[in-house]
């Protein structure tokens, strides 16, 4: 059951992030606008691009999970703080899309920070 769980939650929560990458790298509009109302375009869109694909490869690995969902978790809260004090639910008319999605990243990292709490380096002693 963990391990279903685990491989669900991962898989979800990486195609999320990787599916914005495209955004991120091309300099589409919508995330140009995004980090330029943020003060960040573009070394702020890149960055997050290049975090958000480094998460995504620690949580497609059975061996550093634990350590991409805390990742994961320090990535989305940067995004959840922007939309909840710079950007709002909404950017661009997307219907909250993009402020779910970061939900559903941060709740997906929350769980799998706690299913895989005893593979966290720091954490694990606590645990064991």
């Amino acid at each position: 059951m963990k391990l279903s769980l685990s491989l669900v939650l991962r898989v979800v929560v990486a195609v999320i992030l990787l599916q914005t990458l495209f955004f991120k790298f091309s300099g589409a509009p919508e995330s140009v606008y995004i980090f330029q109302t943020l003060g960040a375009e573009p070394w702020g869109r890149i960055a997050a691009g290049i975090a958000e694909l480094a998460v995504a490869i620690l949580l497609l690995w059975p061996r550093t999970v634990g350590l991409g969902a805390i990742g994961g978790l320090g990535v989305i809260s940067g995004a959840i703080g922007a939309h909840l004090t710079k950007l709002g639910i909404e950017v661009q008319g997307d219907g909250g899309t993009l402020f779910g999605l970061a939900v559903i990243v941060f709740v997906g990292s929350a769980a799998l920070a706690w299913l895989h709490r005893k593979d966290i380096p720091i954490v694990r002693q606590w645990f064991v």
